[in-house]
């Protein structure tokens, strides 16, 4: 809106339309924004884990960006709530539980059933439980005929459990994997698959049966945005990450595996980010008629850019957001 009011020539009704839109669904997303809030409170109340990063609105931004529309409430809120349960399972995984613990907690998601309960700790009982009846409001949540693709994302949250669980082993055995071998696992890990598959729950009739089972196949568009999220960041979190001692990262690994500098490896890095990009922009025009999908896959890469472009990791240090969250929820655009 700024941009266009500045050009010669542009309709003051039209922009005073936009302004008034904007304020409007602001007022939308904003109880959504404090709905969601709430959620994640009792969340993480009840599963009383004080080693995860709470990220309410965060992942409520990642689903403002990918679709605003006012009709997509739901998708919004599922898709918010998705993000904040594989931020919890991805804090247990990556720096709270033993590996044994890790194992256990792999083999209960696998088995998605109560019966299971008894083999975990006692600390993730309760988390465990939230998923299994979280995974059951959403069946319960979306149409009928929408049923079916929640197993599909409970699925992929089974895959990414598992590869998570590779993911520490590697780090229990102090293994060092080469460049190709870390890109395989942590794009698979970077939860895209289950995100591209999440952000179509609740979405009805606006994506179709053949759009979904797209999205769902694990294409070269969602592969090239995995990609995207996993060496955007790798680089903003490259300093960090050696200090805090997870698995190495694709920066790492460049680095060990071709005996160059951090400044060498990022830049290839950033190359391979251009060429998923291509894929990406090539997945657009070759899938048109399951538009509604692609799209979602190209915004969600957009989200990653909006979070972790610039070296930032604006996830994990909110005050990168603070201006930007005003901007969107709280400031309405002056008319």
């Amino acid at each position: 809106m700024l941009e266009y009011e500045q050009e010669e020539g542009h309709i003051a009704v039209l922009l005073d339309l936009a302004k008034m839109d904007f304020n409007l669904l602001q007022q939308v997303h904003l109880r959504e924004l404090k709905a969601i809030s709430e959620w994640f409170k009792d969340l993480y109340g009840h599963v009383e884990l004080n080693y995860v990063r709470e990220r309410a609105v965060e992942n409520y931004v990642w689903s403002y960006i990918l679709f605003h529309d006012e009709g997509l409430a739901l998708t919004r809120m599922i898709f918010a709530k998705i993000c904040g349960l594989v931020g919890i399972l991805d804090d247990t995984y990556d720096s709270h539980a033993t590996i044994e613990e890790c194992q256990k907690l792999n083999e209960a998601i696998q088995r998605w059933d109560e019966s299971a309960i008894p083999l975990l700790p006692d600390y993730l009982k309760k988390f465990y439980c939230k998923i299994l009846n979280i995974f059951k409001e959403f069946e319960d949540q979306v149409a009928v005929n929408e049923k079916y693709r929640v197993s599909y994302a409970k699925k992929e949250f089974q895959n990414l459990s598992t590869y998570y669980l590779q993911e520490a082993e590697w780090l229990h055995q102090d293994y060092k994997p080469s460049f190709k071998e870390k890109v395989e696992l942590s794009t698979m890990s970077s939860s895209v698959p289950l995100l591209c598959v999440g952000f179509l729950l609740g979405s009805g009739e606006a994506v179709t049966n053949e759009a979904f089972q797209w999205a769902a196949s694990r294409p070269s568009g969602v592969i090239a945005c995995a990609k995207i999220m996993r060496f955007m960041n790798d680089i903003a979190a490259f300093k960090s990450r050696k200090s805090k001692g997870d698995v190495a990262s694709s920066v790492e690994c460049y680095i060990d595996e071709h005996q160059v500098t951090s400044k060498v490896a990022i830049a290839k890095i950033d190359s391979l980010i251009e060429d998923e990009w291509r894929t990406l922009n090539q997945a657009r025009y070759e899938r048109s008629s399951l538009l509604p999908a692609v799209r979602r896959v190209i915004n969600l890469a957009i989200d990653f850019a909006f979070f972790y472009d610039g070296r930032k990791d604006a996830f994990t240090f909110g005050t990168h957001l603070q201006e930007v969250i005003n901007n969107l929820f709280v400031k309405p655009v002056p008319i």
